[in-house]
């Protein structure tokens, strides 16, 4: 087994950032401990910290110290270098290897960026750690502005260049494909690359080769006057506003950085007023040069319009300005989420990450990390494409969450609503939705309306349902989306952001149904805590179930459990443990937890326990000295809704908890109900939940 995978690359800008964001996600997925290590990072001035690490350690919430996850900075390993002291800089390097080692699970390691002049020495010294590490490399190449035989000539040098050093080359990435050339790029790699290596090609992302206005400011190193609410808008394009206005505004392209003098007035209004426009493209920022800021009274113009785009002022000319800009690369910072999940987006739908996941890790834990459950959720619903209907198709965070799943094209998403309302929604949150991969349904409109109103009336008519009630129900978006999961047109559906849990169960209840043998729908959350995930159960559904429900909860609780990788071991919770509690409600426990073992003999449980004698060795081995669950519970049952509904909101308040779900169990098919307050996290991981569920897990 590797504790280690080290990503070289063949040249500055091959967009090894998205690899190693991919890979540390994937690696979170599997191992617990997990350590960030560059060997050689870039000088910076003054305390400014090298951004890969600090993106890196930011989002993944490591614990690594800054100056662990380096070793030297390019300055000091040339100097080394041209001092002859080349044995030096890898025995350094190795001993701060050696020491994060001994710290983690497994270690991702970052080459150089190859940045200015000696890039060749780079290459070698790339060669040199990971032979003496020992480590495999995935090597990741660009194919941008090269024609596809310079691009494989530079894949096939750094190759042979590893090959030679006999480092084991895991795989090979090719990345900033034109989309024609996939095939063609794939096939020529592995002509000149071993059999055993995992070659991938990911797709150029335009998103992700645009630089930021953030971007460009700290590059012209620009003083921001406004509109720094959207100093991360994407630059596709810039050009020089010279000339009149009217003739100006006829060049204006998408996602276009305006550069001109601080005395044009009617330029930077006219720009200010196109952006609003809806006959005008999107424009991302604007930059003022030669130093001169507007008059006062263009400055309070400015000030009092809405929602003002980036507007930088610098002291260069308007010539250098435009050298300057169109030589500034994108990069990914810690601040920029969405380009963070943009690229995990990516490396999750082009990266073979199984392969490599096989060739570098076997160990296998019973226990869970979040990391690890949130990486297995995803590769689940990977397995099986399935369907999820949305119904609240104008609800802005599900939207935002629906262009994530959508662009990772992973599950297939159905919205329910307007589709003129819909779009315009998405484009004023600056989304982007591939609209032939999204199924927009409005209800009244559907060729299956008077279908879903003829099953429904059938279904119902015993309640005393007619037709035309029938009908009316149908328009309702719960209902409709309840109907499409019925008929099989979806496979699951979500809600509950604007709806309440009820306006969202009851379709199901009366419709889709239970299981056979299965009496009572529940609910569980996936509690990702700091170091484990707990399944909590029932928090969301049942107010007071007797025991025979409670047991029903229980089984469909544990079924989850192990359906999503959590080894089950039921605690039934109570305010006592084992047999000393008296009372109504101890006793309601105690039958729950004698139907249990009397049904499933199989499911390690433990009833009536208290919470803490669950969780903690030490106080369990005290009570319950002979359990098998006391002190390792990974599925708490709770007695009744007030107390499971008020701890799950508890313990992820109080701790910063992640709450997946809930999730619903017992019905015949997939439905499940987001709390009002939910977020965009929460949306995108139901959905993926429900995904899983409809492959009958």
């Amino acid at each position: 087994m590797s504790k280690a995978i080290y990503i070289a690359t063949t040249e500055a800008h091959s967009g090894k950032s998205l690899i190693s964001l991919g890979l540390m996600r994937m690696l979170l997925g599997k191992t617990a401990k997990v350590g960030y290590f560059r060997p050689i990072i870039n000088d910076y001035e003054g305390n400014k910290k090298d951004n890969h690490i600090d993106t890196i350690c930011s989002y993944f919430n490591l614990d690594t110290p800054y100056e662990d996850c380096f070793a030297f900075k390019r300055s000091e390993v040339i100097a080394k270098k041209n001092a002859g002291k080349g044995n030096e800089i890898i025995d350094f390097i190795i001993d701060k290897y050696k020491k994060l080692e001994s710290k983690y699970d497994f270690i991702l390691i970052e080459g150089s960026d190859f940045s200015g002049e000696n890039a060749i020495i780079e290459f070698d010294i790339n060669i040199l750690i990971a032979k003496n590490l020992g480590v495999p490399v995935i090597i990741v190449g660009s194919g941008s502005n090269k024609t596809i035989e310079d691009f494989i000539a530079s894949i096939q040098l750094t190759y042979n260049g590893f090959s030679k050093e006999n480092v084991n080359i895991l795989a090979v990435i090719a990345n900033k494909i034109d989309l024609e050339n996939i095939e063609l790029v794939n096939d020529s790699i592995k002509l000149i690359t071993k059999k055993s290596t995992i070659v991938n090609v990911i797709p150029k992302v335009y998103d992700l080769d645009y630089p930021t206005v953030n971007e460009i400011s700290e590059g012209l190193k620009a003083k921001v006057l406004f509109g720094e609410k959207y100093i991360n808008n994407q630059v596709a394009s810039f050009g020089v506003g010279a000339m009149q206005l009217r003739n100006y505004l006829t060049h204006l392209k998408d996602k276009n950085l305006v550069i001109t003098p601080g005395d044009r007035a009617d330029i930077i209004l006219g720009v200010l007023q196109a952006n609003q426009s809806d006959n005008y493209p999107t424009v991302s920022g604007i930059v003022l040069t030669g130093g001169i800021i507007p008059d006062q009274s263009i400055l309070d113009l400015i000030e009092g319009l809405n929602d003002v785009v980036p507007i930088l002022s610098v002291k260069q000319g308007t010539f250098a300005v435009t050298n300057l800009v169109g030589s500034i690369k994108s990069k990914i910072f810690k601040n920029n989420r969405s380009k963070i999940l943009l690229s995990l987006d990516t490396f999750d739908k082009y990266i073979e990450s199984k392969e490599i996941t096989d060739r570098l890790i076997t160990h296998k834990s019973d226990s869970i990390t979040p990391r690890m459950f949130q990486y297995n959720l995803l590769q689940k619903a990977k397995k099986a494409r399935k369907r999820i209907v949305l119904p609240e198709g104008l609800d802005s965070r599900i939207l935002i969450a629906t262009s994530r799943l959508v662009n990772m094209d992973i599950v297939d998403i159905t919205l329910i609503g307007d589709e003129k309302l819909i779009k315009q929604k998405v484009s004023s949150l600056g989304l982007t939705i591939d609209y032939d991969k999204l199924e927009i349904i409005n209800p009244v409109e559907s060729t299956n309306f008077d279908d879903y109103a003829n099953t429904l009336y059938e279904l119902r008519k015993h309640k005393n349902v007619n037709m035309d009630m029938a009908r009316d129900m149908v328009t309702d978006v719960s209902y409709f989306g309840t109907m499409m999961t019925l008929k099989g047109h979806a496979d699951g559906m979500v809600s509950g952001a604007i709806h309440t849990t009820q306006h969202t169960i009851r379709p199901a209840l009366q419709l889709i149904k239970t299981k056979p043998g299965v009496s009572v729908v529940s609910s569980v959350f996936f509690m990702c805590l700091a170091d484990r995930v707990s399944v909590f159960g029932d928090c969301a559904v049942n107010p007071n179930p007797n025991a025979e429900q409670l047991s029903e909860i229980t089984i469909s609780s544990a079924k989850s459990s192990e359906a999503f990788g959590i080894k089950a071991k039921v605690a039934l919770l109570s305010y006592s443990s084992g047999t000393s509690g008296k009372g109504e409600e101890v006793e309601k426990v105690r039958e729950a937890t004698r139907l249990v073992r009397e049904k499933q003999p199989n499911i390690l449980i433990e009833g009536p326990i208290q919470y803490d004698a669950a969780v903690d060795m030490e106080i369990g081995m005290s009570k319950l000295p002979n359990s098998k669950v006391a002190g390792q519970a990974t599925v708490f049952i709770f007695p009744d809704l007030n107390t499971g509904n008020n701890t799950y909101k508890a313990i992820q308040r109080e701790t910063g908890a992640l709450a997946i779900g809930p999730m619903l169990q017992g019905l015949n098919k997939p439905v499940n109900d987001l709390s009002r307050g939910c977020t965009v996290e929460d949306i995108y991981n139901t959905v993926l939940l429900t995904a899983v569920q409809a492959q009958g897990l």
